[in-house]
């Protein structure tokens, strides 16, 4: 490859660590302005309210981290015999004068109906656009025009200790505003139930309770920095944290959702692991920070560049990489087909390779909504199940398959008529269930597929996507 031919031709630098920077504090250039009017002003108009109806019962998917956080304490928490409709509330960003909005995917999942509440007073109905459960993000569209759109602004050059501002409406209080300092960046909390999540979180004080989901954390000039998407909590309520999606990632992830459907995730091919003092003293590695290369998958993006196992990555994309969130979120920020410097240090010399990041197919091809929602179906038709079918099988919930397709489930021998109970041990009841369940799956990946013959006989059948 092209790239491959300039790499050769660079040089190895010898490993120097980076040194501890001096205490001296300089007072030049600093503001002490804590007058965050204007910026509270603006934003105030482009956060809306989100208000969702989810139908929940015996049908419901099991519990996720974010349900209590949305809903509320107290609310739903096991199963029941009969579904009801249930009230959500969340906030959303409006970030185009023609009706798109950014929300968390936690806000809007399962919606059976979406309400946006604007701060002039009217009430309209969203369409989701799509939802990106690894970043916890969704677009939403309401039919609307000249809407006060709130500009995005560069959350890499955010800094530790500036003020910030998060804008929601936590317990159904529209319109509330907060204040708080940037605690920290690139924070990994494992809150977001995916295998493929991006956890690079910005971290502040600011007071953000539930019903701030999907919000506005903004700067003090007023620009978008970062989606209020969870608290780290005990009570349920603010104790001090509160964690938001960097806005280089959100509008990157609005952007894909607008012009492809979907959000397009890049890979560099590795499995990581973050470089501890402990780990570096075991592998006899020359740093204490870091992200240490476990394997280099073949054929991916690192391989094919020359980065090898065994490498810890300590920069990528002109930043310095000291975690694996760090790396997450420079990888996140970026398409399948984009060029990526990755530096690596390796038995004490730097060096650093250009790669050209993938998809999960192992090419730089874009993912359409089409592409992903035919995956996501195994390009099978399914029906929920009638009241007389239920008692005819002894089921509370299933959905039938009535046409396998001429895909993975024909070629697993599946009959047209299956009824489908359980998908990986997960319960399913109607064709959005199977979509989710199917859609955190990636390439590779084993399914079970668990029910009955249209003849009564239960089966099963396992093959891999």
């Amino acid at each position: 490859m092209a790239f491959q031919a300039q790499l050769e031709e660079a040089s190895w630098t010898p490993y120097t660590p980076p040194s501890i920077p001096s205490r001296t504090v300089s007072m030049a250039g600093i503001t002490t302005s804590t007058d965050f009017s204007a910026a509270a002003e603006m934003a105030v108009y482009s956060v809306v309210h989100v208000k969702t109806s989810v139908e929940r019962g015996y049908t419901m998917s099991p519990m996720h981290p974010f349900q209590d956080f949305f809903f509320g304490f107290g609310g739903p928490s096991i199963p029941e015999m009969a579904p009801r409709m249930v009230e959500g509330s969340g906030s959303g960003v409006i970030i185009s004068a023609d009706g798109y909005i950014v929300t968390n995917n936690h806000v809007v999942e399962d919606a059976q109906s979406v309400k946006i509440s604007l701060h002039d007073g009217r009430e309209l109905t969203a369409e989701i656009v799509g939802v990106d459960p690894t970043t916890d993000l969704a677009v939403l569209k309401v039919d609307a025009t000249d809407l006060p759109a709130l500009p995005f602004g560069n959350s890499d050059e955010v800094k530790l200790g500036e003020w910030v501002l998060a804008v929601g409406n936590p317990f159904n209080l529209t319109s509330t505003v907060t204040a708080g300092i940037i605690s920290a960046k690139g924070r990994s909390i494992n809150i977001i139930d995916n295998q493929s999540a991006i956890e690079a979180f910005i971290q502040t004080d600011a007071a953000v309770n539930p019903g701030n989901s999907g919000g506005a954390l903004i700067n003090t000039t007023g620009e978008l920095i970062g989606i209020n998407t969870a608290i780290s909590t005990r009570s349920g309520s603010y104790e001090g944290y509160s964690f938001a999606v960097p806005a280089n990632i959100a509008r990157k992830v609005v952007d894909d959702i607008v012009q492809y459907g979907v959000a397009q995730r890049a890979y560099l091919g590795v499995s990581i692991t973050d470089v501890t003092p402990e780990l570096s003293a075991e592998l006899g590695l020359e740093t204490n920070q870091g992200v240490y290369l476990s394997e280099v998958l073949e054929n991916g993006a690192a391989k094919d560049a020359g980065i090898e196992e065994g490498d810890v990555i300590i920069g990528a994309g002109g930043k310095t990489i000291k975690r694996s969130s760090e790396l997450l979120e420079v990888i996140g920020s970026r398409r399948p087909g984009d060029a990526l410097d990755v530096t690596i240090l390796r038995e004490g010399r730097t060096k650093t390779f250009q790669t050209v990041l993938r998809n999960l197919e192992g090419n730089t091809d874009m993912v359409k909504k089409e592409d992903l929602e035919d995956r996501q179906t195994l390009g099978a038709t399914f029906e929920t199940l009638t009241q007389d079918e239920k008692g005819q099988y002894g089921l509370r919930s299933g959905v039938k398959i009535s046409d396998v397709g001429e895909g993975k489930l024909k070629e697993a021998g599946v009959p047209d008529g299956f009824i489908l109970v359980k998908i990986n041990n997960t319960l399913v009841g109607s064709q959005e269930d199977v979509k989710r369940v199917l859609g955190q799956l990636n390439p590779g990946d084993g399914v079970l597929l668990q029910g009955y013959r249209p003849d009564g006989r239960p089966d099963y059948f396992a093959f891999g996507l």
